[in-house]
């Protein structure tokens, strides 16, 4: 990956803005200053383009004049995601199987890089390897990561998890006290890479037992994330992303969408046409994934639903939902409701 490509989704993003704000830093400066629409930190499922998301950290640093700021975002990072987690403890009985399982980083961030895990004699380490190259030994970024890596394997497992060591590939900070609450005594700086080392015998550690089964209104995020489908590619993830967008306003066409993506007419379709796909495919499959999405969200009414899918009426979307469900938005629904949730 060429330095500066990529995406990251609103995830990342989200947590820096709150580790600035509860800093005092001024938000909407700040997102302003990034050239990022706070409208897009709204939707997890949204992204980033890498420079403005690195443009957006560094201010944020900056401003907040904290050195242990990756550790704050860190912390967010991981109980943002807690759902997911305490999902995968429903599917999963020991930490061996939650690494085994669990979605990459690119896919629940976004390109920032691959945590590895590899067995080290009695030891496992937990590595970070950056895929942009500007944030390879940059501080904040080396502490997110490994923070949110450290408070979600505890949050997991029912026995608590020591870090041995740690090993980070900046230079010795001139206070390391926060490190030291963080991940333990022996850190080592100036490595080649950024890992954490935990003795073996976690990985045979038993995950929590919720006690309770999940309902569907907890669980519909998560498992959404674990069934993404691997080498979804950036340009058609651009595409949804922007029928995601435009839908609710209604009179949707492929010229709203090139316009939307800054392409022609013409060299959209040609685009569509050299992955096999059609602007109406598109907008149909976007539509289907968003409604299912919202009927499973009880909040949301049937009405609500049909304007933010870009439907005129309730009709008009029931009746395109049959075509697509064999059934009504209203009996899909309740078939969720009745379903009961079965633990793996």
């Amino acid at each position: 990956m060429s330095p500066g490509a990529g995406i990251v989704y609103a995830l990342g993003p989200q947590a820096v803005v709150q580790a600035a704000g509860a800093l005092g830093v001024d938000v909407a400066a700040l997102l302003r200053d990034a050239r990022i629409n706070p409208g897009l930190l709204r939707d997890s499922s949204e992204h980033i383009p890498m420079d403005r998301y690195l443009s957006l950290y560094r201010l944020a640093v900056e401003r907040a004049a904290d050195p242990d700021f990756g550790l704050y975002v860190g912390h967010i990072v991981y109980f943002s995601g807690i759902n997911l987690h305490l999902y995968m403890t429903t599917i999963c009985r020991t930490l061996k199987e939650y690494f085994n399982v669990i979605p990459s980083t690119i896919r629940l961030r976004g390109d920032t890089g691959r945590v590895l895990i590899r067995a080290q004699g009695d030891m496992i380490a937990l590595e970070w390897h950056p895929l942009e190259p500007r944030i390879a030994d940059w501080r904040p970024v080396v502490d997110e990561m490994l923070m949110s890596s450290v408070e979600i394997i505890n949050a997991i497992c029912a026995l608590p998890v020591l870090v041995r060591a740690a090993e980070f590939t900046y230079s010795t900070p001139d206070d390391t006290r926060a490190l030291k609450r963080a991940f333990g005594s022996h850190l080592k700086f100036g490595s080649d890479t950024s890992r954490l080392y935990f003795s073996r015998d976690v990985l045979r550690y038993p995950l929590v037992d919720l006690g309770f089964e999940l309902t569907s209104d907890f669980w519909v995020g998560p498992a959404n994330v674990v069934t993404q489908e691997e080498g979804d590619d950036p340009f058609l993830r651009d595409i949804r992303a922007a029928i995601r967008r435009a839908l609710p306003g209604g009179d949707f066409t492929i010229d709203t969408l090139a316009d939307e993506l800054n392409l022609s007419r013409r060299t959209l379709q040609r685009r569509l046409s050299s992955y096999g796909v059609s602007f109406k495919r598109m907008l149909q499959d976007v539509r289907q994934e968003q409604a299912r999405r919202y009927l499973d969200d009880p909040r949301l009414a049937i009405t609500e639903i049909a304007l933010l899918l870009g439907y005129s009426d309730q009709a008009s979307f029931s009746n395109a939902f049959k075509v697509w469900s064999g059934c009504a938005p209203t009996e899909y629904r309740q078939r969720a409701i009745n379903q009961p949730v079965v633990k793996q």
